[in-house]
């Protein structure tokens, strides 16, 4: 049966407590003679292992301990969609925080554990953390924002709920129908664009995108708007072309903001994605899709790290409304909660 990460993290805890019980007892002071052969190999010294343990009770933690603690760890991390240079990256931070920390006797040594992997979680997740709400305040008129990813993973929706959260917020906004390649592309926006009743800039089916997204820039300069909301085509089956012709729309239209979008749901195919797109033609942040039909939590984790660029908003339904700004703090809770 399928577990999620909170699942899979609370059997984890368990299991880390109870070997570290059997540890301590190893560890008394009826043992100590024995541990004194062994001493020479021990990465933390004999003597400050037996003082802490006689006199105050506590019990340092080397790197033996770690080991096999770490080793479940990783395996948990990647059948949960965290990518394997994170989860690489998340244990020598571990060992780092916690060889030569000291554990007083009774204490969950998994609360030790856990404590530190959330801290370098919500590291990771608000590395070059901006505020989507604030730039938008902020920016020269008209924003140009640019979204990016693969067909079929909500992107065209996703630019429907951001019209609607800025003019919620008092912005006025014209989406231009850039993916002048998948058939029914722009139709599909077309339709929310009506529904939202936004302007849509959008030439036939074949054309120039690049020419697109300008004639939409020139638009909203002409008549005061400020924000532009730009769809690109995303046919992963033709990548030179793709990377091509969104090189082509970074250098034409400039835009303020490149957006990946992608679907939690994919896992390690969307962080791949996200790596290509970062690489290819730079990243500004990402939105993730159907976060609430996720149970496993490391898509954002991962995507955060392998672009260094941060998650700004989760997609959490199909209405219009349902676009949540990305915490790190939410979703550190609802992993471990």
């Amino acid at each position: 049966m399928f577990k999620s990460l909170k699942e899979r993290l609370r059997v984890f805890k368990n299991k880390v407590d109870e070997e570290a019980e059997r540890a301590i007892e190893a560890e008394e002071p009826t043992k100590i003679e024995e541990a004194k052969k062994y001493g020479e190999k021990n990465k933390i010294g004999l003597k400050q292992k037996l003082s802490a343990l006689v006199l105050e009770r506590e019990i340092i933690i080397d790197e033996g301990k770690l080991e096999g603690i770490l080793s479940e760890l990783e395996i948990l991390l990647l059948e949960s969609d965290v990518a394997f240079d994170v989860v690489e990256e998340i244990n020598s931070k571990l060992k780092d925080r916690l060889i030569g920390k000291r554990k007083k006797i009774g204490q969950k040594l998994s609360d030790l554990v856990v404590d530190e992997l959330k801290d370098i979680l919500k590291q990771i997740l608000d590395a070059n953390r901006f505020d989507f709400d604030e730039y938008i305040k902020q920016a020269e008129k008209p924003a140009n924002i640019i979204f990016v990813g693969v067909n079929g993973t909500g992107k065209t929706t996703t630019i429907a709920k951001v019209a609607k959260r800025l003019m919620d917020d008092g912005f006025s906004v014209v989406i231009a129908a850039g993916d002048t390649f998948r058939a029914g592309a722009i139709e599909q926006l077309e339709e929310h664009a009506k529904r939202l009743d936004v302007k849509l800039i959008k030439h036939k089916a074949g054309a120039d995108p690049a020419a697109v997204i300008y004639d939409a820039v020139r638009h909203a300069e002409a008549r005061g708007i400020d924000v532009v909301l730009a769809d690109t085509a995303g046919r992963m089956h033709t990548k030179k072309n793709l990377i091509d012709q969104l090189g082509k729309i970074k250098r034409v239209t400039k835009p303020d903001l490149t957006i990946f979008v992608d679907e939690s749901l994919a896992g390690n195919d969307a962080v791949e994605r996200a790596r290509m797109f970062n690489e290819a033609v730079g990243i500004d942040g990402s939105i993730l899709t159907k976060l609430d039909a996720d149970p496993k939590g490391g898509t954002a984790i991962s995507i955060s790290y392998v672009t260094e660029k941060p998650v700004l908003f989760v997609g959490t339904g199909q209405d219009y409304d349902d676009l949540v700004k990305f915490d790190s703090q939410w979703l550190i809770e609802r992993i471990f909660e």
